[in-house]
This record gives structure tokens, sequence and C-alpha cells, in this order.
């Protein structure tokens, strides 16, 4: 394995280190992006009890600020609880863009790096070659053990450019998806506390 890198050249060092960090962000993301982990199931549920029993005060907010991401959605509806429906709906909406973006944390470093590796495989091509022609140029093409590093290196670095470009590419729309997926089931769980907090006060009025 030592000696594939050596042989690709100076530029298996950068392909090796996007590949670290491709692994590292895709670990982490399968970790991060779990649906108890963002949406637990249980929170709208207890929300409901705590309106029913009028103990929604100002220290289970915060406990459910804290709790996951979904919690700091419903929590900054929550602390609007006296306000009109529109103005909870605009806080939920805006805690959601940050959480949103803490959803998609990493991965447009993902995706630079399904980007850029290809690139560098290229690079490594297009060096690989001019060596190549540069021994060419100067020794004719009599011995083709001379020419073989060149071409070793041309071939060798694409081959692990795409190597590192193909699964970071993969991984990146698949935790596209599922980010989309998890604020779906957000947007769902906050417009049903929205309905629960207003529609029973409704109720209670009549």
């Amino acid at each position: 394995m030592i000696e594939l890198i050596k042989s690709g050249g100076w530029l298996m060092l950068p392909i090796l280190l996007c590949s670290v960090v491709a692994l590292a962000i895709v670990i982490e993301r399968f970790w991060a992006l779990q649906a108890q982990k963002i949406n637990p199931d249980f929170l709208l549920g207890r929300i409901r009890r705590w309106h029913d029993q009028q103990q929604l005060n100002s220290d289970r907010i915060r406990a459910l600020h804290d709790h996951s991401p979904l919690g700091r959605v419903l929590a900054a509806g929550l602390s609007n609880l006296d306000t009109s429906r529109e103005l909870m709906k605009e806080s939920i909406e805006e805690t959601g863009r940050h959480v949103v973006l803490e959803l998609e944390r990493f991965l447009n470093t993902l995706g630079t790096i399904a980007s850029i590796t290809p690139l560098m495989g290229l690079l490594g091509t297009v060096i690989g070659m001019i060596k190549v022609f540069a021994v060419i140029t100067e020794q004719g093409v009599g011995d083709p053990t001379v020419l073989s590093g060149g071409i070793s290196e041309a071939l060798i670095t694409t081959a692990a450019g795409l190597t590192v470009a193909i699964p970071s590419v993969a991984f990146h729309r698949y935790f596209r998806g599922r980010v989309n997926e998890l604020v779906l089931e957000m947007e769902q769980e906050a417009i049903r506390m929205v309905e629960v907090i207003h529609g029973e006060r409704s109720d209670n009025q009549g």
C-alpha cells in the first residue's frame, strides 16, 4: 500500500487526506442524523400533556430547548405561547433555519471533496504524462521500463481520485436526502404543536 502511494506521486497525499476527512464526515453524520436524536417521537405527546395540565413553564421550555433539534424548534414556538398563531410560526421558522444549517454541517465539505478529488486525479494524470513525454524526448521509446514511472503515476492518481470521489458523491446525496426527510418531519411536528396549542384554546374558549 505504501509503495502504491509512493508510485502515485505527491498528489496522492492530498487525495489520501481527502479520503480520511470524507470517512470521518460520513461516520459523524451517520451518528448525528439518527431519527431519535433529531426528532424524538415522544416530544409532542409530552407537550400536549404539559399543556393539558397547565405545566408549560419556562423551566420545561428550557429543558425542551436543550433536548434535541426538534426540541429547539418546538421550544421556539412555546416561548411565544401567548402570541398569535402567525408569530408562533415565524419564531418556529426562524429557529428551524438555524437547525437546518446544523443538520447540514460538514456536507459542503463532503461535496467539495467529491468535486476536487477527480480533478486532483486528473492533475496527477497530466503530470504523469508530462513526465512520460519528457523521458521520450530525452531517451526515446526503446526501453519501456523507463516510461513506466510516469505512466504508473498517471493511472494511480486517477484511480485514487475516483475511488474517493464516487463514494463521497453517493454519501453526499444520501445525507442531503436524509436531512430533507428530517426537516419535513420536524415541520409536521411543529404544525401539530401549533394546532394543539391554539386549537385547544379555541375549543376551551368556545
